[in-house]
């Protein structure tokens, strides 16, 4: 069963293989090189890269420094622009404050049951 709070989709997007996936797609695709080129460069299959780029597959640290080799980037250019991505989306949410860690008195206003942060 989904999370109620976060469809399957949005945390999918959020998961560290997906982000470094398209992150490599997109230097793959700014130079003009196929699937092919790049695969048989860094010698993994044009199969599983594919899967790596679709974050379908977690590539090991001496897969994705292959890749990175083959796209002729720093790994670290690559972990940078993943980091930028999770701050951005950190930075997007809304806190939640959860009413247990809120004082009772604050939670009700006046004599009705409505919740509301008083201050």
């Amino acid at each position: 069963m989904a999370d109620p709070v976060e469809p399957t989709d949005v945390r999918r997007s959020r998961l560290l293989r997906t982000l470094i996936g398209g992150v490599l797609r997109r230097y793959r695709l700014q130079q003009g090189r196929t699937l092919a080129d790049v695969a048989r460069m860094a010698r993994v299959s044009m199969q599983y890269l594919s899967e790596l780029e679709r974050g379908r597959k977690e590539a090991s640290s001496e897969v994705l420094a292959a890749i990175c080799e083959a796209l002729r980037i720093d790994l670290a250019e690559v972990l940078t622009e993943v980091a930028a991505t999770l701050i951005a989306d950190r930075a997007r949410r809304v806190p939640v404050v959860h009413l247990d860690a809120v004082p009772a008195r604050a939670r009700t206003h006046g004599a009705g049951n409505a919740y509301c942060l008083a201050a």
